[in-house]
């Protein structure tokens, strides 16, 4: 009876088979395959493309067996191993340019990284990682960032090499992705994980914020003294009178054309309106002009007294008198042989007199310079409520 094999190629020799000769199957069976399988390595060689290892049935050496594949030559991107679909382990050492994915016909397999090593065990159907799980592990060197580690061997160094915050307060954080749960407000956050386009957040002390959607168009954010909601804006009553810098009424005003060209006057009492010239007649360039007619004018001119340098020069005679000193009321002459002249003394109360006047009529033009009064000014429409 023939001899059969095993996944591994190791020759089982029938019962009875190989008289004289078994010693050197064995033999070939424990120094070859099986020391092969657990201590062997090869090496598998690629020229830019797939490389696929066999097991024929033969205990010979063959590369298939080994325990450690150690990958060289020359990968030109990305390659796949395709390995026997045996239950067997192996390390793989990928000294090619570009991550060799080891698998089998059937499966997804690992994908080895260039310059490194790994233990992938192949399951029949797929080839997967060999350990998901180490109890305890030392490591001479601190595990570099792009192999997973933090390339650091204490917590401070760790966070630099991660771009990682520290705990407590601190100012490591620049921003937040990946949360799967909303912060809550006592954390800084809303306690949403998304908020409604164009709604306005109001604070709600520690609980979820409030939000207040725009309603209607036009409305405006109105308080009720405690809160705020969204509502139209308040009207204005129906006739309300209001100035306008603009041509044409706003929609739902209507232009008044009562009045036209004049100014406006503040006023505290009742509201009116008055005058009669208009507003660019009135300021405007004028030059004063006109006529005046006098039709009676009477009265006194004031009381004066005249000083005796303004009295005209004059003098007063008089009768003569006798020697004896008797006077005579007759004409003068000589009395008794003897005739005397000479004048009065001073005479005059020295008061103040009047000089009445009166004018019956008259007239007279006069004429200015001009006055510019065309002050700047800005027109304004008065507009009603509809």
């Amino acid at each position: 009876m023939p001899s059969t094999y095993s996944d591994l190629k190791i020759e089982l020799i029938a019962t009875g088979e190989q008289s004289g000769t078994w010693g050197t199957t064995t033999n070939t069976n424990l120094g070859t395959a099986l020391q092969e399988a657990i201590t062997g390595s090869a090496d598998v060689t690629f020229a830019s493309g797939q490389v696929t290892l066999t097991l024929t049935d033969t205990n010979a050496s063959q590369i298939a067996r080994n325990l450690r594949l150690n990958l060289t030559g020359t990968s030109g991107g990305a390659q796949n191993l395709i390995v026997p679909a045996i239950e067997k382990l192996y390390l793989v050492n990928n000294g090619c340019a570009d991550t060799i994915t080891v698998k089998n016909s059937t499966g997804t397999g690992i994908g080895v990284p260039t310059g490194k090593s790994m233990f992938v065990y192949n399951d029949g159907s797929n080839v997967v990682n060999a350990t998901t799980h180490l109890s305890s592990l030392t490591l001479g060197t601190d595990l570099a960032v792009a192999e997973g580690g933090t390339g650091a061997s204490d917590a401070g160094t760790a966070r630099t090499n991660l771009s990682a915050a520290g705990s407590g307060a601190n100012s490591d954080i620049t921003s937040l992705s990946g949360l799967t749960t909303a912060l809550s407000v006592a954390q800084g956050g809303t306690g949403a994980t998304s908020l409604t386009a164009n709604n306005v957040v109001l604070g709600n002390g520690t609980s979820a914020p409030n939000f207040v959607a725009p309603g209607s168009s036009g409305n405006v954010l109105t308080s009720n003294g405690s809160t705020w909601t969204s509502a139209a804006a308040a009207a204005f009553d129906s006739g309300t009178l209001m100035l306008f810098q603009q041509t044409a009424a706003p929609t739902g005003w209507t232009k008044q054309t009562t009045h036209n060209n004049k100014a406006f006057r503040v006023v505290s009492g009742t509201a009116s309106t008055g005058g009669t010239v208009a507003f660019t007649t009135a300021f405007a360039s004028q030059t004063p002009t006109g006529s005046v007619t006098i039709t009676s004018v009477t009265g006194t001119a004031g009381a004066t007294t005249l000083t005796t340098p303004q009295i005209p020069s004059h003098s007063h005679t008089n009768g003569g008198a006798p020697a004896d000193g008797r006077f005579s009321t007759q004409p003068k002459g000589p009395v008794n042989g003897v005739t005397t002249t000479g004048t009065t003394g001073a005479t005059g109360g020295g008061g103040s007199h009047d000089h009445p006047f009166s004018f019956s009529s008259g007239s007279g033009t006069f004429t200015g310079t001009a006055i510019n009064l065309a002050v700047q000014y800005v027109d304004l429409i008065i507009a009603q409520k509809d």
